[in-house]
């Protein structure tokens, strides 16, 4: 592969926007239920849906919140209806931007979207200015150390993985984007853990950032992740280690 989804790694390794539990568990009832109104409430038939429900096991997410959302997606409950939209954009140094959001009020969330961009050096742009620069792959994250690489590289490739890397101390599997549920039960009957595991967009090549336009791109991502309405982000730009560990030790 080339490129990766650095700011996939980022967040593992700050762990801050992520350990935000109240937002984490909003943005993962909502993929539950656009999952379920899309394909059913049934996940052994919907694997979008079966996916939502991991993600919900990997931040504690009660079995009855899980539930009422699938129900509010089939219509068995009442429930807002959300969106799916994209945005596409530009933050410093031209590194490009896609935001994913699940809304149901497209106007005030484009508006706020906007004024994120523009609050931190970067510009929303028009629909499909960036999206040509990312592709669309299956993306699980785990720490090393819980077992040899060439032992974990046969049984991620066996289950269907096209790719295995590190970025530091985090292992990155990719995958197509109907291979990512066969690598992640994978890897849970080898009882080895990840931190993260969905589809994501992976850019193909990158923009090496420092100094005040890192601190800048790095601002803009936490500000976008931080909306309610934001499902997920993905930029084409790279950091290098020591420049992210002196920002991250402040």
């Amino acid at each position: 592969m080339s490129g990766h989804s650095k700011w996939a790694s980022i967040k593992h390794k700050k762990a801050a926007v992520d350990a935000k539990r109240g937002k984490m568990f909003t943005k993962v009832i909502k993929e539950i239920t656009v999952a379920a109104r899309l394909g059913g409430g049934d996940p052994d038939t919907n694997p979008r849906l079966r996916l939502a429900i991991a993600n919900a096991k990997d931040v504690n997410m009660p079995h009855d919140n899980v539930q009422r959302a699938i129900k509010k997606g089939t219509g068995e409950l009442e429930g807002a209806s959300y969106e799916e939209v994209t945005y596409e954009g530009y933050g410093p140094a031209g590194v490009a931007v896609m935001v994913e959001v699940m809304t149901d009020n497209k106007n005030r969330t484009v508006a706020e979207i906007r004024s994120i961009f523009s609050k931190n050096g970067g510009n929303l742009g028009e629909g499909g200015c960036v999206a040509w620069q990312f592709e669309k792959k299956g993306l699980v994250l785990m720490d090393e150390g819980q077992i040899e690489e060439d032992a974990l590289l046969d049984i991620v490739l066996t289950a269907g993985a096209e790719d295995l890397r590190k970025d530091g101390l985090v292992i990155e599997i990719v995958t197509a984007p109907d291979e990512l549920e066969q690598v992640r039960q994978a890897l849970e009957a080898h009882q080895l853990t990840y931190s993260s595991a969905r589809v994501s967009m992976l850019p193909q090549s990158t923009i090496q950032l420092d100094g005040k336009h890192a601190q800048q791109m790095l601002r803009l991502m936490d500000a976008l992740e931080d909306h309610e309405d934001v499902q997920n982000c993905h930029a084409n730009f790279d950091i290098p280690e020591e420049v992210m560990a002196a920002m991250t030790t402040h």
